[in-house]
């Protein structure tokens, strides 16, 4: 992207950018996925590890770059530190994607609403 690109982009499309730039590598965006499932409680750092089996100082690198753009939380507990996502910040990711998917064809839309409803996106609806 330009610098004449970037200096045209709104603060919600930089915002984007940024998001979507510290997932575009597959470690991150496992450690992300990882901590989606994990919900509002997070995980520690070790267990981020253990799980994904990415060594801890890559991990280190990965959990700054994905909390310097917005989508993790940090929180210290004793010794530990437990990372969690930032809900709001993947909302708004989304809904910025999606912002002006149907240009008057709301049929478009219908199946990912659908999918966001659905209990493969947020747990079973029993």
């Amino acid at each position: 992207m330009s610098i004449a690109a970037i200096a045209n982009l709104t603060e919600p499309s930089m915002s984007a950018v940024e998001r979507l730039s510290a997932l575009a590598q597959p470690s991150r965006l496992n450690v992300f996925r990882l901590l989606v499932k994990a919900g509002a409680n997070g995980l520690r750092a070790s267990d981020i590890a253990g799980q994904l089996g990415i060594p801890a100082n890559t991990l280190s690198t990965h959990l700054r770059i994905l909390t310097a753009a917005g989508l993790l939380s940090v929180r210290v507990a004793s010794r530990e530190r437990i990372y969690a996502v930032q809900f709001d910040a993947m909302r708004e990711l989304v809904a910025y994607l999606l912002e002006d998917c149907c240009q008057g064809s709301p049929e478009v839309c219908v199946p990912l609403a659908d999918l966001l409803a659905s209990s493969t996106c947020c747990g079973s609806k029993e």
